[in-house]
């Protein structure tokens, strides 16, 4: 029997292949949710490397902020990933919401970088 963690990564591994499939050379918004906070970098894989970062535990977020572990504190998230790509120059980019349902935190963040310019 498989174990919560091995269907996971399996999720994971099954959206990150339709990702590399379909997403054309773009930047990846990926997207990791963690018990107490929400993290979201954009990165480039054909470099390997991280162009763009934000998270709840930012500076500017984390003062404002009630707990980092609601949608209105992954929605600031996303609106903060949202400027600093669009201030890199980048614009259009593919969303990876890993192993994790589209649905609560996820979905608050993926929505604010949408109206914050990003085009996915």
């Amino acid at each position: 029997m498989a174990n919560a963690l091995f269907l996971f990564e399996r999720r994971k591994a099954r959206t990150r292949a339709q990702i590399r499939k379909k997403g054309y050379g773009r930047p990846r918004l990926s997207v990791f949710r963690s018990g107490q906070h929400m993290y979201a970098q954009v990165i480039d894989d054909a470099k390997g490397c991280t162009l763009v970062a934000a998270s709840t535990l930012d500076k500017s977020l984390k003062t404002g902020l009630k707990t980092g572990a609601d949608s209105s504190a992954a929605a600031q998230v996303g609106k903060l990933i949202a400027e600093r790509a669009l201030a890199a120059g980048i614009k259009d980019v593919v969303f990876d919401r890993g192993g994790y349902m589209f649905h609560g935190r996820v979905k608050a963040l993926a929505e604010a970088a949408r109206e914050g310019g990003l085009n996915f």
